[in-house]
């Protein structure tokens, strides 16, 4: 009788163990992915006297290779996504991933004194986890930064939303995004365009 009870309770001690240790080294993987994108960020784009199209070019093959574009545009398009045809959602995930690449390595020309550094990172279920990070400068107090990431359908991790001192870039974009659409109609082809002229003008003011 004493077996019949303690067998069980062991296994699921180490099916409860396991399952513990199983979710801390994925917590712990995500918070490692965070963090070493941060290093090879710093090191790549954020380097002083670097040439624009260069800078470009090293933030383009980090955004996307860590990022989940067709995933955050879906998500910023919300129902209209549907709607666009095969080679409308081509052009806009194209048109997007350059307005990052614009946005963002022009911002990290000031990031060359800052240093990441992860908090941990809460694991949301499916596959999901919000990294908590601070940005540390020279002078000034932390600013917090978390990155949520799921596991992709490759398996590998990337990054699907950002919230920066607490507003989502995600949800930023959706209304931006959605915003347009209304304004016209609901016309993809308008806000395409709207997003073409802003990228051609980002690009002409680095030349």
């Amino acid at each position: 009788m004493i077996q019949r009870i303690v067998i069980p309770t062991l296994a699921a001690l180490f099916v409860l163990f396991g399952a513990s240790a199983a979710m801390a080294a994925n917590e712990s993987e995500a918070q490692s992915f965070i963090q070493e994108l941060a290093q090879k960020a710093i090191s790549t784009v954020a380097v002083r006297n670097l040439a624009d199209s260069d800078r470009n070019d090293h933030f383009r093959r980090l955004f996307v290779s860590a990022f989940d574009i067709p995933e955050i545009g879906k998500f910023a398009l919300a129902r209209h996504w549907r709607k666009l045809s095969p080679a409308q959602q081509t052009d806009f995930l194209k048109e997007f991933e350059d307005s990052q690449v614009l946005a963002w390595s022009r911002r990290f020309k000031d990031y060359t004194e800052v240093r990441l550094e992860t908090l941990g990172a809460i694991d949301e279920g499916e596959a999901v986890w919000l990294v908590d990070s601070q940005i540390i400068r020279p002078q000034g107090p932390p600013t917090p930064v978390q990155w949520r990431i799921h596991r992709s359908e490759d398996g590998n991790l990337r990054i699907t939303d950002i919230i920066f001192e607490k507003i989502s870039m995600a949800l930023t974009y959706r209304e931006d995004y959605v915003a347009v659409l209304q304004s016209n109609g609901g016309n993809i082809d308008g806000l395409l365009a709207a997003m073409r002229t802003k990228n051609n003008g980002a690009n002409q003011a680095q030349r």
